[in-house]
């Protein structure tokens, strides 16, 4: 079976290192700063639509000025505030591989950063395939970002599952044909994930290696 994660939420807890640094990003800006719970709210979300999701009222220049003014600031952020692996993301991942299953990954996150980002975190080699924001016209919660996968993989929507913390993910999974899990220890809660159709929501990632063990094999 392929499993398709997210990343920022699922894979990595990155959301003290996105909030800061949209924080300062507003603040550079001259805009006015939004609650944290605004700002995490938004994770998942291509990075102009993140600030146009919180400004509605925001030019699209004006929400990609604000999108580089982030970028710039984050490879300051992240070595201030160094994101890691949730826990038993390292283990279920080396499991799903052993147990024959494929990995990627489908982020809103550029590919570049996406794949720093799985270097440092010790995956390298266990993930097959990388999506992030750049590889796509339409980002989630838009199929594309799963056809593309499914498309370069050669794999069925009916042999795929799409793992994410996010309303937009599950919506993204749902709308390519796959079948979905919510995950309760990123940014959404529980209801927000059952809410958005997601078949399975867990609070242990260890938990997906059963759940795909169950619907899939090999």
């Amino acid at each position: 079976m392929l499993v398709i994660f997210d990343f920022d939420g699922t894979l990595c807890d990155t959301r003290s290192t996105i909030v800061t640094t949209m924080r300062r990003t507003m603040e550079e800006m001259s805009i006015e700063v939004a609650t944290e719970e605004r700002c995490a709210s938004t994770i998942g979300l291509k990075l102009a639509d993140c600030f146009r999701a919180i400004y509605p009222d925001m030019t699209e220049e004006r929400a990609e000025e604000c999108a580089t003014t982030y970028r710039r600031i984050f490879e300051e952020s992240k070595r201030a505030i160094k994101p890691g692996l949730f826990p038993h993301v390292y283990e279920t991942i080396v499991k799903l591989v052993e147990a024959g299953h494929r990995i990627s990954i489908a982020s809103s996150r550029s590919e570049k950063s996406l794949r720093e980002f799985v270097e440092e975190t010790g995956l390298e080699g266990k993930i097959c395939y990388v999506v992030g924001a750049d590889n796509v016209e339409k980002a989630k919660p838009d199929p594309e970002p799963v056809l593309k996968t499914l498309a370069a993989l050669g794999e069925e929507a009916e042999n795929a599952i799409v793992v994410g913390d996010m309303p937009v993910d599950i919506i993204m999974g749902q709308r390519a044909g796959v079948r979905t899990i919510g995950v309760t220890y990123g940014n959404s809660s529980r209801e927000e994930l059952e809410g958005a159709g997601a078949e399975w929501v867990v609070d242990d990632i260890a938990t997906v290696v059963g759940i795909v063990e169950s619907i899939g094999g090999r």
